[in-house]
């Protein structure tokens, strides 16, 4: 991305292109909505405490900002989002360049061009101020402006106004009439020096660094010798004098200021990464299919009950039971009479897996799918007025609407003295075992 700039300006290593620039300012437009986000999420858990902070948000993190832009500027020489991108601010030259300098003295060059505390004060005011203003004006044009539909009750003076009502009068007028051309102009600027200091035509690619003196550069040699030497214990002084032998308490307020205000440079990056990436995780389909096929392989196996022997806690139809080896009433099975054999007699297809519930852990009675399409699969009979559940399965009417509404004899037979130990499919498809949404609202007719 850098072929063009490198095409116009292959003499000058320090200048940065205009893409390295442009990527540093979104970079600065990301720190306030993440950190809003935060606030906000804080806030609907601790509301007494945080919410006068969130509706004073662009107030405080203007302050905020004061703080660590005055912080960076004075000993990096750029912005807290500038230094992720080894770029500086220095006053600009009126003589044109002097590479034979840089190169030949770059420590003096550099303390000749360094930012004074005016300067600071000036690169402040387009660093924090101006953003802060700009935003409460998009934030008030986007409330007034749609309220100008509402007629001339809203945009005629009141009459016998007060100076309050005077001034948000002409303020609104302000934001109807004139603030949209303003900010064209604004934008408008802002492309035609993009485009001038794209091509090499100007040393600033903004407006607003011209009008301060100060140009963009890459930190060189000397710069990064300069903020070393800020981190190193300084000689003489106090030590010097035998006061504490030159140490420094780490507890001292202006020491874990410069730490505090120095360790935003790891922290802020790896809080606006995570938050970006939790974003992306929650709002893309990845994250549910990653854990979908982690639980393909999973066998959830069936709830063990208390004060059941291993044999009887193994649910499932044709188990074995507990009263005269009739067994307990498995699914599909028609309970037969006491000492009657059932060998030569057809045994009906039972389902060795129930499924099991999610929320319960609880197997669910089910009946098998019939092997003759045209029988109902809850009372092996053929199908009266035909009905459909969701899961595609066909059923009589009067047997599907009074298994979903737990009231069918099979479900109230199968589930004497089991509650608690099974689902009796209430609400699911008898087959499948499958939650029919909207209940018995959910059956569709079956028109032959």
């Amino acid at each position: 991305m850098e072929f063009m700039t490198a095409l116009h300006s292959t003499f000058d290593d320090h200048k940065p292109s205009l893409f390295e620039l442009l990527s540093e300012a979104q970079l600065a437009s990301l720190l306030p909505p993440s950190l809003r986000y935060l606030l906000a999420v804080a806030t609907h858990r601790h509301p007494r405490y945080l919410l006068r902070i969130l509706n004073s948000f662009d107030e405080l993190y203007a302050l905020l900002m004061l703080l660590v832009e005055r912080h960076y500027l004075k000993t990096h020489g750029g912005s807290f989002t500038e230094n992720f991108y080894g770029l500086k601010r220095e006053k600009a030259l009126s003589v044109g360049e002097i590479p034979r300098a840089n190169i030949a003295a770059p420590t003096h060059v550099r303390e000749a061009l360094i930012l004074s505390n005016a300067d600071i004060w000036r690169n402040l005011a387009v660093m924090v101020g101006l953003p802060y203003v700009k935003r409460k004006l998009d934030e008030s044009y986007d409330i007034n402006a749609p309220r100008a539909l509402l007629g001339a009750s809203y945009t005629r003076m009141p009459a016998n106004p007060t100076p309050k009502q005077r001034f948000m009068h002409y303020y609104r007028w302000f934001l109807r009439h004139v603030y949209p051309s303003v900010n064209a102009a604004y934008y408008l600027s802002l492309l035609a020096f993009n485009i001038a200091y794209l091509f090499d035509n100007s040393k600033y690619h903004s407006p607003f660094m011209w009008l301060i003196g100060t140009r963009m550069r890459r930190l060189g040699e000397a710069d990064y010798r300069a903020i070393a030497a800020l981190s190193e214990p300084k000689k003489g002084g106090e030590g010097a004098r035998g006061g504490n032998l030159g140490v420094t308490s780490i507890f001292s307020p202006r020491v874990m200021g410069e730490r505090t205000l120095d360790s935003l440079k790891f922290l802020l990056p790896t809080s606006i990464f995570a938050l970006k990436f939790l974003e992306w995780w929650h709002a893309s389909d990845f994250a549910r299919q990653l854990s979908k096929k982690a639980a393909e392989g999973i066998e959830v196996p069936p709830p063990v009950i208390s004060g059941l022997s291993s044999l009887s806690a193994r649910f499932g139809p044709g188990k074995g039971g507990k009263k005269g080896g009739s067994g307990d009433v498995g699914q599909g099975e028609k309970p037969g009479k006491d000492g009657e054999e059932k060998e030569g007699a057809k045994e009906e297809p039972q389902i060795e897996k129930p499924p099991i519930a999610a929320t319960s852990l609880l197997p669910i009675y089910t009946v098998p799918p019939p092997q003759d399409s045209e029988l109902c699969p809850i009372c092996q009979q053929e199908i009266t007025t035909a009905t459909a559940c969701q899961t595609g399965f066909v059923f009589c009417y009067t047997c599907i609407h009074r298994w979903l509404e737990g009231n069918h004899e099979k479900q109230e037979e199968f589930m004497k003295g089991k509650e608690g130990k099974w689902e009796d499919g209430q609400g699911r498809c008898a087959v499948t075992g499958r939650r029919v949404l909207g209940g018995t609202e959910g059956l569709r007719r079956v028109m032959i």
